[in-house]
């Protein structure tokens, strides 16, 4: 008879209990810790902020009236009975700066509007004007070639029979470039803001040769940052591309520059608005959203 194998009894583990017990004392032990971590109060950091809000509710208002900002410009210019001019709109709720008359303007827009009469009718140079500042907008087309600061032939001329003008009357006058939003990058021009900046102290050099007091002028580049209409389309940024003459009038010359750069902003917030609105409209065309 073969020999029966005695069977092998399995080892019966009586301590397995403990690996289950060491998992729940680890848990448990956590929990107390994030339970204490919570009801630390830092009685440093806690003094800071009650001080902080108590400041903040119960401190006096430094201005004793709100300060209004969207109402600063009025949102439509109206229109002379002139066509060649156009009234800019001006704030209304600032007391400090009360209209001052500036008759000079009138004749002053009178007679360049006749000295560049067919450029005008070519929409090719707009005056326009408020109680504060006279404006002359020119096309970079009719001054510069495209990417130069160097004044054309005729450009001179234009310019030089403007100068003329201007010598008569002692207000300052301040020459602003712009450009689109196209990129540029040469030697001379490494951004839109070297040019707008060189096309603008152009027109002051020649203007200070052909007589005029130079500090009565400044030059200011805007770059790109400042379009009056839609950067999108070649018409948009010929628009865009342009210097504008201002002649300033009576008062605080530093108020008024704020006022100019005020109505500047305004005129770029319209521009992108417009721009945003009509890039969702196309949006909406193309994927035929109601």
């Amino acid at each position: 008879m073969s020999r029966r194998r005695k069977k092998q009894e399995e080892h019966v583990n009586l301590e397995r209990w403990l690996v289950s017990y060491a998992d729940f004392i680890t848990l448990l032990f956590a929990f107390f810790v994030v339970m204490y971590a919570i009801s630390s109060v830092n009685e440093g950091k806690y003094r800071v902020l009650s001080d902080t809000l108590n400041d903040v509710f119960h401190s006096r208002p430094t201005s004793p009236t709100p300060i209004e900002f969207d109402n600063a410009l009025q949102d439509q210019p109206s229109i002379a009975e002139d066509p060649d001019f156009i009234d800019l709109p001006v704030p209304e709720n600032d007391k400090s700066l009360t209209p001052p008359e500036n008759p000079e303007f009138e004749t002053l827009a009178r007679d360049i509007a006749k000295a560049v009469q067919p450029l005008i009718d070519n929409d090719l140079i707009n005056i326009k004007q408020n109680d504060f500042w006279l404006e002359i907008d020119i096309k970079s087309s009719v001054l510069f070639g495209s990417g130069d600061a160097r004044l054309s032939e005729d450009a001179e001329d234009i310019l030089a029979s403007i100068a003329q003008l201007l010598m008569d009357y002692p207000n300052d006058i301040q020459v602003e470039g712009f450009t689109d939003n196209v990129p540029i990058k040469t030697r001379y021009f490494p951004s839109n803001w070297e040019l707008s900046s060189s096309r603008a102290a152009s027109v002051v050099h020649l203007f200070e040769e052909e007589g005029v007091d130079p500090k009565r002028m400044q030059a200011i580049g805007y770059g790109e940052y400042r379009p009056i209409t839609d950067n999108t389309t070649e018409q948009g940024r010929n628009t865009n591309r342009r210097v504008n003459l201002v002649m300033l009038g009576q008062g605080d010359p530093r108020q008024l520059m704020q006022l100019r750069n005020q109505q500047l902003k305004q005129d770029s917030m319209t521009a992108e608005q417009k721009t945003d609105s009509k890039q969702s409209s196309d949006f909406k065309a193309i994927f035929n959203i109601q």
